[in-house]
C-alpha cells in the first residue's frame, strides 16, 4: 500500500508541474518561438533520459532497440509532437488557465476515440462525462465576456493529439522496454520541433545569447525540460502500473486545476462567472468519465506493485 501511496504522490507531482508549466510557457515563447521551443525542449529532455539509460544498462547486453520498437516509439511521437505543437502555438492566443482546461478534455476525447478505432464500447459514465465537457467547453470559450479564439481552437487539437498519444501508447507500452519506447517518442518530437523550425521560424533566435540567456527562457526550458517532460513520462510510465486506473484518472483531472490556480497565483488570470462554471463541468466531466459507477469486488493486492 505504501509503494501505491508513492504512485499517487509522485503522479500528483507530475500533474502539478504539467498545470504549473502553462504560464512560463507562455512567458518562455514571447522571446522563443513555439518550434524553437519544443524543439531544444525534448532535445534537453530526451538526452537526459538517454544519458540515464545508458548509466544504468552499460552493462547488460539485451537488444532492446529493435526495428519494431523505434517504429512504435515514432508513431506515439508523431502525436505527442502534434500535441505539443498545438499548445504552444495555441498559448501565443489564449491564456494559461483556459489551455489548461481544454487540454484537459484529452481524458474524456479518449473513450470516443476507442469506440472509432479500436471498437471499444463507450460506458454509460464515458458518454455523461462527455456531455457535461462539452457543455462546459461552451461556456468557458463562448459564454459571459469570453469567446472562442484562434488560441481555443489550437489547443482543442491539442487534446485530440494528446488522445491519439494516450491511445497509441496504450497499443504499445505492454510490448517494449517503456524507458527506450519513451526516449525514441521523445527524440522523435525534438526532431519534428527542429524541421518545424527550420521550415516556418527564425531559428537564429536559438543562437542568440540575449535571448537564450533570458531567466523566462532559461527557466522554462530547464523546468519543462527536466521536469514538464523527462521526469515527467518517466514517472508517467514507471508508477502507472503501481496504482489503479481510476486513481489515476482522478489524479490527472486535477491538471487543469493547477494550471487555474497558478494562473490565478503568478498572473492575476481571472475567469468570468460563465468560464468558471464551464472549468467547473469539464472537470466533473472528465472524472465522470473515468469514474466507475459500478462497484466490483475488491481485487488482491500485487505483491510486486
Amino acid at each position: 500500500m505504501k509503494k501505491q501511496y508513492l504512485a499517487d504522490v509522485s503522479l500528483l507531482l507530475v500533474v502539478f508541474i504539467w498545470g504549473a508549466t502553462f504560464v512560463m510557457v507562455q512567458d518562455a515563447i514571447a522571446f522563443l518561438k513555439p518550434f524553437s521551443f519544443n524543439a531544444a525542449r525534448f532535445f534537453i529532455a530526451s538526452l537526459t533520459l538517454l544519458a540515464g539509460y545508458l548509466l544504468l544498462t552499460h552493462k547488460k547486453k539485451e537488444k532492446v532497440w529493435t526495428i519494431p520498437l523505434v517504429v512504435s516509439g515514432i508513431k506515439i511521437g508523431v502525436w505527442l509532437f502534434l500535441g505539443y505543437a498545438f499548445q504552444t502555438t495555441g498559448l501565443l492566443y489564449t491564456t494559461p488557465a483556459k489551455a489548461g482546461f481544454i487540454t484537459g478534455l484529452s481524458v474524456v476525447l479518449v473513450p470516443m476515440f476507442s469506440l472509432l478505432l479500436l471498437k471499444q464500447k463507450i460506458p454509460v459514465q464515458a458518454v455523461t462525462g462527455i456531455i457535461l465537457a462539452a457543455i462546459g467547453l461552451y461556456l468557458m470559450t463562448m459564454g459571459g465576456h469570453s469567446y472562442l479564439s484562434i488560441g481555443d481552437v489550437l489547443v482543442f487539437f491539442c487534446a485530440v493529439s494528446f488522445a491519439m498519444q494516450i491511445i497509441t501508447t496504450a497499443a504499445y507500452a505492454k510490448l517494449y522496454n517503456a524507458l527506450p519506447l519513451t526516449i525514441i517518442q521523445l527524440i522523435t518530437v525534438a526532431v519534428l520541433s527542429t524541421v518545424s523550425a527550420l521550415l516556418f521560424e527564425d531559428t537564429s533566435v536559438l543562437f542568440t545569447p540575449s535571448i537564450m540567456l533570458r531567466t523566462e527562457v532559461i527557466s522554462a526550458l530547464l523546468v519543462t525540460s527536466l521536469l514538464a517532460t523527462a521526469f515527467a513520462f518517466f514517472a508517467q510510465t514507471h508508477f502507472q502500473a503501481k496504482t489503479s486506473p481510476t486513481r489515476v484518472a482522478l489524479i490527472y483531472a486535477l491538471e487543469p486545476v493547477f494550471a487555474a490556480l497558478t494562473s490565478y497565483v503568478l498572473i492575476n488570470e481571472q475567469l468570468t462567472n460563465a468560464a468558471i462554471i464551464g472549468c467547473v463541468l469539464i472537470l466533473i466531466g472528465m472524472v465522470t468519465a473515468e469514474f466507475p459507477f459500478k462497484r466490483k469486488k475488491a481485487e488482491p493486492i500485487d505483491s510486486a506493485a
